[in-house]
């Protein structure tokens, strides 16, 4: 019982795509790689990092990746080199300004929006209900207006 339970506790792991052949001999190095390419998003896959896909872009992006460590860049000339290549959208986690600014507020914005849309129809709705009811003359008007 207890190897099944490991062995579906091992299945349930995310299951890398970092082959050996792509591995830094210094483990220094490896760690700041293996950092920075959790926060990269595939552009094939666009749902996972890529630490975790299994395209050949994201094999691409890892070695790239190692390749600038490698020459002595720190990890946020890595990112800012790859954000340079190929946009902020290969950023899991954008950043908060710029043209991303307007995405961000987006959202609270429309949330309020619509929170005050709704306000102003739920007093609409109350100043009809609590008119006075029509006069016997006012209903007569408008019995003779829907019969023409």
């Amino acid at each position: 019982m207890r190897r099944w339970l490991l062995i579906l506790c091992l299945l349930a792991q995310p299951v890398l795509a970092v082959t050996p052949g792509e591995m830094l001999s210094d483990p220094a190095l490896e760690s700041r790689a293996r950092d920075i390419s959790q926060g990269l998003r595939c552009l094939v896959c666009q749902n996972e990092s890529i630490d975790e896909s299994h395209a050949s872009l994201a094999h691409d992006l890892r070695v790239l990746v190692r390749e600038r460590l490698v020459v002595g860049d720190s990890d946020r000339q890595v990112v800012a080199f790859i954000v340079d290549r190929y946009g902020e959208f290969v950023l899991l986690q954008p950043t908060f300004g710029g043209a991303n600014l307007l995405l961000w507020i987006a959202g609270p914005l429309m949330l309020g929006t619509g929170l005050f849309v709704a306000i102003l129809h739920q007093r609409r709705r109350r100043q009809i209900a609590d008119a006075p009811p029509l006069t016997p003359e006012e209903q007569a008007r408008l019995h003779d207006l829907l019969q023409k």
